[in-house]
C-alpha cells in the first residue's frame, strides 16, 4: 500500500476537491479503482506518492486484536476502521488552552 498526498493537486481534480476529501487518512484504493482512472491519471499519481505502508494493515489490526493486547475500533463493511469520536477529548483540550490563553492575554495586557 502506498501513502499520498494530494493536497496541490485538489484544486486540479476534473471531479472537484470533495471527493478526495472525503476518502483523505484512508484507503481509498476502491473509489480510486471504481472511477476508471486513465493511465495518464495513474502515472501523475506517482508524483504525488511520499511512502508506503509496511505489511497490511488489516491483517496486522486483526492479529493485535487477537492477542489481547489491543483493540482494534469498529470495522465497516469496506473494511475501514471507524474512528470517529477518538480525538474529541483531545480537540476540547486544545480548545480550552486556546481559549485560557487568549483570556490571559486580554486581560493581562495594561489597559
Amino acid at each position: 500500500r502506498k501513502v499520498y498526498d494530494v493536497t496541490a493537486f485538489l484544486d486540479d481534480h476534473p471531479g472537484g476537491p470533495e471527493i478526495m476529501v472525503d476518502v483523505a487518512g484512508q484507503d481509498a484504493t476502491d473509489e480510486f479503482e471504481d472511477i476508471g482512472h486513465s493511465n495518464d491519471a495513474r502515472a501523475q499519481l506517482k508524483e504525488f506518492q511520499i511512502g508506503k505502508i509496511k505489511g497490511d494493515v488489516k491483517q496486522e489490526a486483526a492479529a493485535k486484536s487477537a492477542g489481547g493486547k489491543w483493540q482494534a475500533g469498529k470495522t465497516s463493511a469496506s473494511g475501514r476502521q471507524d474512528v470517529s469520536g477518538q480525538n474529541g477529548p483531545l480537540f476540547a483540550v486544545l480548545a480550552a488552552v486556546v481559549a485560557i490563553a487568549a483570556l490571559y492575554l486580554k486581560y493581562s495586557k495594561p489597559q
